[in-house]
């Protein structure tokens, strides 16, 4: 593959650029509010194909998605746990992200074979606009090889990515420069799968006065 097209994410028409990207299956990087993210179309094999590649990432790692509305969550999700629309509420858009019960048509290969799909609605506006110009959920994971540290601008992620991908949309440092914390609701009690972006401290607060309710479980926080 050539060199990525590299645009400035205010420029009049990257967005749309980008997005006509992903609707022909290349891979797209661009900022969100955690760190950048390298994304596909979460519908076509070969693009989730070349996203497995482009990371080295193992096939047994599912890939997230990024909604730009909380209602999509039912686009995607068989179940969707009252208290999944409680942290939403109180944390979306931003550095959470819920696993929840797939719905049967997402793909094998988004879902690593498994059960379960992790979405999040990011916090940045280039992130949102490219969701929101694509018309749907977009597959995403950050724009790094797997197993290297994150990008948190798009100079990082082209070193890392640069001759893997079609287009870099250059938004600036990522605001907050660290992977979002992960939360897993279809297990009991719910379980803090990453600590990141989002203090544990503050997800737990909401769940603790959930819970009081006696609708759902105490969160356990995984080790490591």
């Amino acid at each position: 593959m050539n060199s990525p097209l590299v645009r400035l994410a205010s420029e009049s028409g990257a967005i749309q650029e980008a997005a006509t990207t992903l609707r022909r299956g290349g891979l797209v990087v661009f900022p969100t509010d955690t760190v950048y993210g390298v994304g596909a179309d979460p519908f076509s094999p070969s693009a989730l194909e070349a996203l497995f590649r482009a990371k080295f990432r193992p096939r047994s790692k599912a890939i997230p998605l990024l909604l730009a509305h909380a209602a999509q969550m039912s686009e995607v999700a068989r179940q969707i746990p009252p208290l999944a629309l409680a942290l939403a509420e109180a944390f979306w858009p931003g550095g959470l992200t819920l696993v929840l019960p797939r719905a049967p048509h997402l793909p094998a290969a988004l879902c690593a074979g498994g059960d379960t799909i992790a979405v999040r609605i990011p916090d940045h506006p280039v992130a949102l606009a490219l969701i929101e110009a694509f018309g749907g959920p977009v597959a995403a994971t950050s724009a790094n090889l797997s197993g290297s540290a994150p990008a948190t601008t798009a100079q990082e992620a082209e070193a890392s990515l640069g001759a893997v991908v079609d287009l870099i949309l250059d938004g600036g440092k990522s605001p907050l420069a660290e992977a979002s914390t992960i939360m897993d609701l279809t297990v009991e009690p719910p379980r803090i799968l990453r600590q990141g972006a989002l203090p544990a401290g503050k997800l737990l607060a909401v769940v603790q006065r959930f819970t009081s309710s006696g609708r759902a479980a105490s969160v356990e926080p995984s080790r490591g």
